[in-house]
């Protein structure tokens, strides 16, 4: 049973803690925070960092030590390689203590200038969740834009919440934030797991910035990969659109034979070598699009059976260590 009793005083003192996980980001990741650090200070908010190297190969850990360096707001953990970023959402909520955590990149396409706005909803308004959601998707590829709405169409038609203009940029209450950690799953999809919840909560529009820096590490094949998981972990729709081939099919077939019977008995039968084809053809691949289906839910199934932790840390330190 979710325990959702973790109810904060909501004071301007309360501790913001601020989740971003990185890779391949050491080119900018200093000035990053510094810019995100600026605004924090310039409207009193009391925060912590917490940045979770994905596993970057550059130069990304020996700038997050660099940046620990004194500073007893950062906190940085490293992962033993590369898990995928909702797996470092994971590590990164785990060790967050503040009253409110806020989720964000660490390449400024969502725009720090909004968190003063995100923290006033919840500290006066009484928000537990504050979303931030796209006005526009930025400068992306055709192709990605349109398997993203493809994408989003099936999440909004399987499960009847909308996210296609969400984004991973929130403000989550502590008690949210308990209750999301509760979740047992180890294949995670942070935005639809994070609406799963529900809550209390409040929208407010951004328009994605140009990054500052670098070109995305999404490839078109790790999206469609994401996508793919994503689905399968949020809802079980595609298992009963097997269902629905096999009704499909055996209305073809009932038909079909009818038609057969027909022919045959009025004496005007044909060979029907083509049709015979044309069946085989529809039938096998219905058959094996639905193994394929059935597939990747057994994979997962297999894998929360095995039940391995959804990330291993190989580096923590705390800002102001010496360690530093």
């Amino acid at each position: 049973m979710i325990s959702i009793d973790k109810a904060v005083d909501r004071t301007v003192n309360s501790l913001l803690s601020l989740v971003i996980p990185v890779y391949q980001e050491g080119n900018h990741i200093k000035s990053s925070i510094g810019i995100i650090e600026n605004v924090l200070i310039e409207n009193n908010i009391v925060y912590e960092f917490i940045i979770v190297d994905d596993g970057s190969l550059d130069n990304t850990w020996s700038e997050l030590r660099s940046l620990a360096n004194g500073n007893d707001r950062i906190m940085i953990i490293r992962l033993s390689r590369n898990f995928g970023k909702e797996s470092a959402l994971c590590a990164g909520l785990k060790y967050a203590n503040g009253d409110m955590v806020l989720v964000m990149d660490g390449d400024l396409q969502h725009p720090p200038e909004l968190i003063p706005k995100m923290v006033d909803a919840w500290l006066n308004e009484g928000y537990d969740v504050v979303e931030g959601i796209k006005h526009s998707r930025g400068k992306e590829n055709r192709i990605y834009r349109a398997c993203a709405k493809f994408f989003y169409y099936l999440i909004y038609k399987s499960s009847d919440i909308n996210l296609g203009r969400a984004s991973d940029f929130k403000l989550l209450d502590r008690k949210v934030v308990e209750a999301w950690k509760e979740l047992p799953e180890r294949a995670t999809f942070f935005r639809g797991m994070s609406a799963w919840l529900g809550f209390e909560r409040k929208e407010i529009g951004f328009d994605v910035a140009h990054r500052v820096n670098g070109k995305t590490k999404w490839s078109l094949v790790r999206l469609i990969r994401l996508a793919i998981n994503a689905i399968t972990s949020y809802t079980s729709v595609p298992l009963h659109c097997i269902t629905l081939f096999g009704i499909i099919m055996f209305l073809g077939a009932v038909v079909l034979g009818v038609q057969t019977l027909f022919m045959k008995l009025s004496g005007r039968a044909s060979d029907g070598f083509t049709t015979v084809i044309l069946l085989l053809l529809i039938i096998g691949s219905a058959i094996m699009t639905s193994l394929g289906i059935i597939g990747i839910y057994l994979t997962k199934i297999y894998k929360e059976v095995k039940a391995r932790p959804r990330y291993l840390i190989s580096d923590f330190i705390r800002g102001g260590d010496d360690k530093c």
